[in-house]
């Protein structure tokens, strides 16, 4: 035989005791236990941390996009500093003289340059005498020097350039033998 379909109010009150939870026991079988209220101060002192640490990690990040980005422009401008070297080495071999207007000019470029750099610290170095260190130097020749330690620059090529504790460009060296 077919079943008659429930009335509305018992299809209702089958759903409300279904819905009805009961308490969780303990396992022991003693009294029901109660959620807990959550530890305000804890999560407060967690997300205070949590936003100190998103602050300290966004200045970090903000200063290493800084430092990559001086040392991007520096190596772009260390050819043009190399060629105002160049052209004041010629025109004092032209002329003869270290007073001409014209070197005087080049000079003055120069050292401005120079200043820009160092003041966002950027430095030059000339490891003359010093031990050779394949990380800060570019060795171009090895030459045969009585009185000098092998392994010692004797002749410094090209100036290096650093900016904090990264070498921008070794400098380009002679290494005694």
């Amino acid at each position: 035989m077919s079943e008659e379909p429930e009335a509305p109010e018992e299809a209702e009150a089958v759903e409300a005791e279904e819905e009805l939870e009961l308490p969780a026991v303990d396992a022991d079988g003693g009294e029901p236990s109660v959620p807990e209220e959550p530890d305000f101060q804890d999560l407060y002192l967690r997300a205070a941390a949590e936003t100190d640490n998103v602050r300290k990690r966004a200045r970090r990040d903000v200063e290493q996009a800084r430092a990559r980005g001086v040392a991007h422009l520096a190596r772009e401008l260390l050819p043009a500093l190399d060629n105002l070297d160049r052209a004041i080495a010629s025109a004092e071999a032209e002329e003869g003289n270290e007073e001409h207007h014209l070197t005087k000019g080049i000079r003055l470029v120069q050292q401005e340059l120079l200043s820009a750099l160092t003041r966002v610290g950027i430095e030059s170095f000339s490891p003359d005498g010093e031990p050779f260190n394949p990380h800060h130097h570019e060795a171009m020749a090895q030459i045969a020097v009585d009185g000098k330690e092998s392994g010692t620059i004797v002749q410094v090529f090209q100036a290096g350039y650093r900016y904090k504790d990264e070498v921008l460009r070794p400098a380009r060296v002679s290494v005694a033998s």
